[in-house]
């Protein structure tokens, strides 16, 4: 299975912990992240940007689930109002890049030591190991942004 896919049935696979998103609340990449943010009770820190959206999707230590399913409903709607479809696809990218990451995380890259701003060093960060796999309901839309992608 790819990392991003279209389907009408997320039920279907009910060994992934489904996290829907509805589309319609995703018309433009501020409001993305922010149905994001909510939907996964992202950190405060979150930067609302794609540089922080990124750091944050390769983290996700905080969520108990080890396999996540995000299904967008409604993917007609999704970032349709962005005027530039290249940020769309740069988006889809980087959500397929971090699928990918998360499928070779060793146990090694689970460990990090975090260092406080005064130079003294934290407990050992721990980031578990997540499978994460997206879900857009089927449309033309999003079929012609996959079939760019792949």
């Amino acid at each position: 299975m790819n990392n991003l896919f279209l389907t009408d049935s997320p039920e279907e696979l009910d060994d992934y912990a489904l996290i829907e998103i509805n589309s319609k609340s995703c018309k433009t990449l501020r409001s993305f992240y922010e149905a994001l943010a909510q939907k996964l009770h992202f950190p405060d820190y979150f930067a609302f940007n794609m540089d922080s959206f990124d750091e944050i999707m390769n983290d996700l230590s905080w969520i108990e689930d080890e396999r996540l399913l995000l299904y967008f409903s409604h993917s007609e709607e999704f970032l349709i109002n962005e005027r530039n479809d290249q940020k769309v696809v740069k988006l889809l990218e980087m959500l397929d890049a971090t699928c990918e990451d998360w499928k070779f995380m060793d146990e090694e890259a689970e460990m990090e030591t975090v260092a406080e701003e005064d130079g003294e060093v934290e407990d050992d960060y721990f980031i578990p190991k997540k499978e994460l796999i997206i879900g857009f309901s089927n449309t033309e839309r999003m079929e012609g942004f996959l079939q760019e992608l792949f």
